[in-house]
This record gives C-alpha cells, structure tokens and sequence, in this order.
C-alpha cells in the first residue's frame, strides 16, 4: 500500500528562507499539522552553507563571500561546506516513528538513499552507492565535496551528490545538494588556504573527487527535469504517493519571521550554536 507523502515545490529562496522552511517542516511535522514531506528547491544567490559544528573564523573568507555578492548561513544540520549555486537541492522530514526509519542514522541514510539513487538511474546518470569498508577517522576537509559519506552517489569513483541529517522533535530530516554545475574557482576561493599554490592544488585535486549531473550525464539537465526524476524515484523506491503541499500565508509569515531572526542572525551563522532547534 502506497504511503501518502506531501510534495512541496518553493522554487529559488535565499538562503535564510531556505535554511528556515527547514526547519519549520520539522515543526509543523512533529505537531501533525503536515504529512511527511519531500521538498525541492534551489537558490537565489550562490551560498555557502557551513555545517552545524563547523569553525569558520579562520577557514572562510568572508571578503570573497561579500566581493562575490554570496550568501552565508549555518544549517541545522552537520557535515562540511557546501556551495550551493547550479543545483537541486531536496529535503525530506519523516516521523522517526515510521517502520522504515531506523534508529540507526546509517541505516537510515541508505533507506532515503534508495529515492536518490532510482532518480539519477531514471536520469540515466550511472551511480554506485558508497560505503567506508573500515568505519576508520577520515581526512578531515571543509569542503563537502572532497570527500564521500556513507550512501552518498559516486560516478566513477567521484562524488556527485551530498547529505546532511538531523533528528528533532521525533522528526528526521535529511537536505541533499544535486549539482548540475559547479564553480570551482568560486568555491576555493571562498576559503583561506597559506598560499594561492596550495589552493591551486586542492582545487586540481578536487576535479579527481566531485562530479555533477551534467558532467556524468553529458546532457544539459534542467531543474525541472531533475525535480520530476528524483519525485518518481523516491516514489518507487519507498513506495509513495505525492499529493501537492502548499504553505498557508501564516506558515510564509513564521518562515520569514524565522529566517529574520536566526538564519539571518550573526548569533546563529558564526557561533556553532549547540542548542536545540529554535522555532
């Protein structure tokens, strides 16, 4: 039997907005005002996203940020920078309750995984699911797509796309970046490196470990293709199905009220605030 999932397209938001209606999903989800959701969007301006935990005094360089006419804002959620810019983004929120959510964050991940997967093979991209074969400390980086997590897509070894998850209030909810594209020379220039020959070399490097949907596929994918080939695998891989969401103009107003307040916030972007979520 099909399981009954919300669909929620909000198009290009800026950065705050995005970040907030994230975390007010969880919310309204944890309350029973909504079904569980699978949301897409993009952005309005390239960001970068920092994780939860992440330093970024001495790593990012804010000057470049600014010069560059980016955004800047911390998730709700853990793991390493990401630029997003040329790029579906996705988010899911899901009562921790359900019988295919497990308590395992691992687990989990290859559960949503599954809905990933079947959209890139629907977009005749070839992927491979990764998994550490030693769950050994990796090389730390600050850039996400330096390195691949477990159930994250490989093509050819390169990583082409990343997650992040987080649990509150009895909700999951898990954001991925889907690049088409990516500006590697904006990338590495937003971070600090000792010398221009040290970030001349990580980004050589990096071309040996990212990839996106337009280079593994050889097409020019658009955000309107991707969102309808990722909203069909996630439907067979989990078996569900969509019904059209839309936000009332209450729920825009505590998105905005929540995007002004924290994700705009200096507070929440420098610090890496360890509280619980802020609604």
């Amino acid at each position: 039997m099909e399981e009954i999932w919300g669909l929620l397209h909000t198009g290009h938001q800026d950065a705050a907005i995005n970040m907030a209606l994230d975390e007010a999903l969880i919310k309204w989800h944890s309350n029973g005002d909504i079904p569980p959701v699978l949301r897409f969007y993009g952005w309005s301006k390239p960001t970068l996203s920092v994780g939860r935990f992440q330093k970024v005094e001495k790593s990012i360089n804010f000057a470049t940020i600014e010069q560059n006419d980016c955004q800047f804002v911390r998730r709700l959620t853990g793991g390493s920078a990401v630029l997003h810019d040329d790029e579906l983004t996705y988010s899911i929120v899901v009562s921790e309750d359900k019988p295919y959510i497990a308590e395992s964050v691992l687990e989990a991940y290859y559960t949503l995984s599954k809905g990933i997967m079947a959209g890139f093979k629907i977009l005749n991209i070839p992927v491979e699911s990764f998994l550490h074969e030693e769950r050994k400390k990796k090389e730390r980086t600050e850039v996400c797509f330096e390195r691949a997590s477990d159930y994250e897509m490989l093509v050819d070894g390169k990583k082409l796309s990343g997650h992040a998850q987080t649990r509150v209030q009895g909700v999951l909810m898990q954001h991925g970046s889907l690049p088409f594209t990516m500006d590697t020379e904006l990338l590495f220039n937003l971070f600090n490196y000792p010398s221009d020959r040290v970030r001349d070399r990580q980004r050589k490097g990096f071309y040996e470990k990212a990839i996106t949907m337009n280079e593994a596929s050889e097409n020019n994918i658009t955000y309107e293709q991707a969102a309808k080939a990722f909203e069909e695998g996630f439907k067979q891989a989990l078996n569900l199905k969509f019904e059209d969401l839309e936000l009332t103009a209450e729920q825009w107003k505590e998105v905005e009220a929540l995007a002004e307040n924290k994700y705009r916030s200096k507070e929440w972007n420098m610090n890496r605030n360890r509280k619980k979520v802020q609604s």
